[in-house]
């Protein structure tokens, strides 16, 4: 699994006009799932979520998690994380997951950040043309990989 974290005071998520999802501050989640894929990266992975302490506290220090703030998530499936663009110019996405893998681990994810957080995971619409809007707090970016746990 493949994440992009951005810290956000807003984040929405609207397909055809209508908002599936909308947080003010905390995460804005975009996530890519390959068919290697396990249920023990999506554990590992939605615990980095809620645990990164990158959020200030009074001295404006990052040590603060999502979970310290209170703060929301927002869930976006990207399956374009896993683009690949060794070769010519149009990325290849053989490495993402087709929708019968993906679907349940995104899902999955939904649920387990919703466990560990105690409250609503706000999501897009897997598979839809989403339009996101954001504003990134910082900005703050982390890429985070299972495969590669730097």
């Amino acid at each position: 699994m493949r994440a992009v974290i951005q810290r956000v005071s807003e984040a929405s998520c609207t397909v055809e006009g209508t908002i599936t999802g909308e947080i003010k501050d905390g995460l804005l989640v975009l996530l890519g799932i390959e068919d290697a894929d396990t249920e023990e990266d999506l554990k590992w992975l939605a615990q980095k979520i809620v645990n990164m302490r990158i959020f200030a506290d009074e001295q404006g220090l990052m040590n603060r998690s999502v979970l310290d703030i209170n703060g929301g998530i927002l869930l976006i499936s990207q399956f374009t994380l896993f683009a690949s663009t060794k070769k010519g110019n149009r990325p290849g996405f053989t490495k993402a997951a087709r929708p019968d893998k993906a679907i349940p681990l995104y899902e999955q994810m939904l649920k387990e950040l919703e466990m560990l957080t105690g409250t609503t995971t706000e999501a897009g619409i897997f598979g839809a043309d989403m339009k996101i809007r954001l504003v990134n707090d910082g900005p703050v970016t982390v890429v985070m990989d299972t495969k590669n746990k730097e």
